[in-house]
């Protein structure tokens, strides 16, 4: 006779005979899609659920451990409950991708439990469980502690009134159904007759595939089929960069493997216990090849190439201005330092997924996207098909940073559902995640700075290696930013700037925020801390007396806008520097928009339907909350209320193609397409209403016009704006930080409470790259798990001081820069100035050793 088991879930008695993982039964059995799987190691919080009213990770129990309990979760909460986190949440401002906010709510609901006024320091502890890699935690702490307030005093949720005007702190139109976990991400979608697939991986970073066997995979009841290189039928590689498409889909029989998150076989079965059972009968005979693990030996002679190229470099990056030689040899002083910054996991909280449903002559996907479009032409060209057979539509994106830019389990989902006309799940184990997904580049920086005797900088040359991985993903473009970026956001026209990136046998690198940035700011902003030190002037002084003013040039020659603020964003953090005794400062440029000469389109198209104002665009949200930024576009430029504006999500088939969610575009770009489109709208609004204007489509673009790299023009345009900040790190005599002042260049915040959360985000993701994480990467193989990658935890989070500086008056985008990659650049530098204030030690490699984090 078999065990069963019984137990309560939300208020139902559940009686099961089968003896599986907690949360896989929540989400599968049930249909319980608030409780999201994150990691499923008990390390992320994203599955947390009410245990007879105490806060516990479902993923960490089996249906038999739980027997005889009670579990909550977010669909059995009262409406009073569901109302007032709602509210709370968006108020506040807490909610960006919004993947691990409903654990972040059932940790609120026990720590509620068993107070109703909670301190600062006790709510900080209830969320200790709970990463969030998004937010910085702090608004979600201010959002738990208004729930309390409201709960405790009894205080009906408000009804906020809003217009939706630019400079406003509107609500996000995400918000209610993200904190209440309805959102639908990629895994929470389900349909009749969908199956599972997981793609068999290379045992070894650089081997030989002799043979492949899945015949007894084939004989396991459940089991659909197996696909190797050759079932596609289309072009076998993909990459983000249509012109370097070099990522094999699949590695055939008698190839090389490139590194170990190389696909040699793709298993397709009915259920998830059938395909984890399949994927071990899958038999693979290598030979086993020496690998290059650093870009030193794969530049090495006689090293054995990884592509078909004539060496292993992937691109070579020059950049010149003036005569660097002849000014560093002539001032007075001058700096050398090598620095090297690691590769970095973006750990988004959630695992890349993706669902595939054949259609009567392609396949329609449902994935975690950062464009819909690169997916669509990315997938059409595997699967040998019109780029209209495949449609893309975005389900909610649990956070990106760059690292779903790169195409993981889209293509795998995609031919399995085309070959077996069959809709395809495939999913990432969180182990999977890290082994193959994009880092941030590993980067070594010889950087020489100098300055004459007043601490005016002069020249600057430097020298940049960069481990591009296994493939080039964006490597080119990155190295590229690095680059351009190298000299800092100071007036000076002497560079000399040299970068190499190397492909190697490791995780590829990719897209991450601050693309590149985040490693040379450091160098240069490090170097400038020594020449101030010669010169006898603080920090804060050489850079006042450097930084870039409108109409003065910048190191790559582009000169300054009328917008450009970093002066002040250095006055606003002045006395935050001169009042605490232990402060490092750094400053940071960021461009907004591809730039340099690259086709940069921003596109919306605006379509009365049942009265009501669809915005059409395929900019992604990956939690930075463009779409709102769309909706205040038109609530602003027509007067039309939020109510009546809806954003539709991206869809191929649907909205127009408004480029990647990278390089802090969208609401540059997007908002300027659908402010433009807006204005139209406004004209017809003149003689008509809304309702008179039933079935009316208006489709307009923005291009930002910008030169190419190497113009021989004296003053390029390389971007179509830059933000610019100042960040003041302060830390205790234990050296702790305890607080940090981030003021940021926005151009003109959109919406200044989520402007904030990037702020915050941004400089917590900063400290992690500065003190605690790491992505340890012996031999092409990561020796971490999600637990392990030392991500910032809600009681390591300082005091966080986020100043907005608004100076621009252009009418582009209403004068907004874009702020999502910027925030996280001066964080690192800026710690390390205020160690070496703390114990005089110059540190020259994040992250930081021999800190109060890192022994």
């Amino acid at each position: 006779m078999e065990d069963k088991f019984t137990f309560i879930v939300n208020g139902k008695t559940i009686v099961t005979t089968e003896d599986v993982n907690l949360l896989d039964f929540l989400r599968d059995d049930l249909g319980l899609i608030s409780v999201k799987d994150g990691c499923k190691e008990g390390a992320c919080g994203t599955c947390t659920i009410l245990v007879d009213g105490k806060a516990m990770k479902s993923c960490i129990f089996t249906t038999k451990k739980i027997a005889n309990k009670e579990i909550t979760t977010i669909e059995g909460f009262t409406s009073r409950e569901k109302e007032v986190f709602a509210y709370a949440f968006t108020e506040c401002g807490a909610v960006q991708c919004g993947f691990c906010i409903p654990g972040m709510v059932i940790a609120a609901k026990a720590l509620f439990l068993k107070t109703l006024d909670p301190t600062k320091e006790e709510v900080k502890k209830a969320l200790v469980g709970n990463i969030c890699r998004c937010t910085g935690y702090k608004k979600i702490e201010e959002a738990i502690m208004l729930a309390a307030k409201i709960f405790r005093e009894n205080i009906p949720v408000p009804k906020r009134e809003c217009k939706g005007l630019i400079g406003t702190n509107v609500h996000r139109v995400d918000a209610q159904a993200k904190t209440l976990g309805t959102a639908k991400y990629a895994e929470d979608y389900s349909v009749d007759g969908m199956c599972f697939a997981s793609a068999v991986r290379s045992k070894y970073p650089r081997a030989r595939v002799i043979s492949i066997d899945y015949s007894e995979a084939l004989k396991l009841d459940g089991v659909i089929g197996v696909l190797t290189a050759k079932d596609v039928p289309g072009k076998n590689n993909i990459g983000h960069l249509e012109f370097i498409s070099d990522w094999d889909g699949f590695i055939p029989e008698g190839e090389i493997t490139r590194y170990i998150g190389d696909s040699i076989a793709l298993v397709v079965a009915k259920d998830k216990k059938t395909l984890a059972k399949a994927k071990e009968l899958v038999h693979v005979e290598y030979e086993e090849l020496p690998g290059l693990f650093t870009p030193e030996e794969a530049m090495a002679d006689g090293a054995p190439l990884i592509h078909s190229k004539p060496n292993n470099i992937l691109v070579k990056e020059i950049l010149k201005r003036g005569n660097s030689e002849e000014a560093i040899k002539n001032s007075k002083y001058v700096v050398t330092n090598t620095y090297y910054t690691p590769a970095t996991e973006h750990a988004y909280l959630e695992p890349e997924c993706a669902l595939a449903i054949p259609t009567e002559d392609g396949v329609q996907l449902y994935t975690s996207s950062q464009s819909v479009f690169d997916e669509q032409r990315e997938v059409s060209r595997f699967l040998g098909l019109e780029r209209e057979q495949v449609r893309v539509i975005a389900a909610y994106v649990g956070g990106g940073f760059g690292g779903k830019e790169d195409m993981t389990v889209q293509h795998h989902a995609a031919l399995a559902a085309f070959i077996f006309k069959k809709p395809v799940q495939v999913l990432l184990t969180r182990q999977e995640s890290i082994n193959i997904s994009t880092k941030r580049h590993a980067m070594k920086i010889e950087m020489t700075t100098a300055c004459d005797e007043n601490g005016k900088l002069t020249a600057m040359k430097a020298k940049l290696l960069s481990d591009t991985g296994a493939y080039a993903s964006l490597g080119g473009p990155v190295l590229q930013r690095a680059c351009t970026h190298a000299a800092g956001p100071y007036n000076y026209q002497n560079i000399d700037i040299e970068g190499i990136a190397v492909y190697t046998n490791n995780q590829p690198g990719g897209a991450f925020r601050g693309f590149g940035v985040t490693q040379s700011a450091f160098a240069i902003e490090a170097n400038i801390n020594q020449l101030a030190e010669l010169v006898g002037i603080s920090p804060w002084e050489i850079r006042y007396r450097n930084a870039i003013r409108p109409g003065q040039v910048l190191p790559n020659g582009q000169i300054a806008d009328e917008g450009t603020a970093l002066v002040e964003t250095l006055e606003a953090v002045k006395d935050v520097y001169e009042n605490n005794k232990i402060v490092g400062i750094a400053c940071a440029m960021k461009n907004a928009g591809i730039g340099v000469g690259l086709p940069d389109i921003g596109r919306c198209r605006l379509t009365i339907i049942d009265g009501k104002v669809k915005v059409r665009t395929s900019a992604a949200c990956i939690g930075q909350g463009v779409a709102t930024v769309c909706q205040q576009m038109v609530c602003e430029t027509t007067g039309i209320t939020p109510d009546l504006v809806v954003v539709e999500a991206p869809d191929t088939h649907v909205t127009p193609n408004s480029g990647t969610t990278t390089a802090s575009r969208q609401t540059v770009f997007t908002g300027e397409a659908t402010r433009q489109a807006a204005l139209a709208l406004k004209k017809e609004l003149e003689n008509k209403s809304l309702q008179e204007l039933e079935g009316w489509d208006h489709y307009t673009e923005y291009s930002g016009i910008t030169d190419k790299m190497g113009s021989d023009k004296p003053n390029p345009v390389s971007h179509v704006a830059y933000g610019y900040a100042t960040q003041i790190v302060v830390l205790d005599e234990n050296g702790k930080v305890t607080k940090v002042a981030a003021a940021h260049d926005v151009g003109k915040a959109i919406n200044p409470k989520a402007l904030e959360g990037q702020i915050e985000g941004g400089v917590v993701m900063g400290l992690g790259f500065a003190l605690t994480e790491i992505m340890p990467i012996v031999n092409g193989v990561p020796k971490v798990k999600f637990g392990t990658l030392g991500l910032f935890r809600s009681t390591n989070v300082p005091e966080i001081e986020s100043i907005i500086v608004e100076k621009n008056k252009a009418e582009l985008a209403y004068g907004a820069k874009g702020v999502g990659e910027i925030t996280v650049i001066p964080t690192g530098p800026a710690v390390q100035n205020a160690y070496y204030k703390y114990d005089g030690v110059f540190r020259t490699s994040l992250p930081l050793e021999k800190t109060a984090y890192k022994k």
